[in-house]
């Protein structure tokens, strides 16, 4: 699959049916020799929680990736998964 054909889809977890975000407004961190992509960094989301110093990162591990629809990319989360502080 390529890049471009996940453009424009929403991430979807599986777990509690939340939206996560959209696959445009994220980075991906790719391992280079294998050329596969490991884990998908989701932005913070907008809110007072962001305002407040609440600003975290979601980390998708492409492990967690259980099935790219044609508009959606559903993930299966526990609420375990894992968020990153920002500076």
């Amino acid at each position: 699959m390529r890049l471009t054909e996940l453009m424009g889809k929403e991430i979807i977890n599986l777990y509690d049916g939340s939206r996560l975000g959209n696959i445009a407004d994220a980075d991906l961190i790719i391992n280079i020799a294998e050329g596969t992509v490991n884990t998908i960094v989701l932005p913070p989301r907008g809110g007072l929680g962001s305002l407040f110093g609440g600003r975290q990162e979601v980390l998708i591990p492409w492990e967690c990736v259980h099935k790219i629809g044609s508009e959606v990319i559903v993930v299966n989360l526990d609420p375990s998964y894992s968020r990153r502080g920002r500076d």
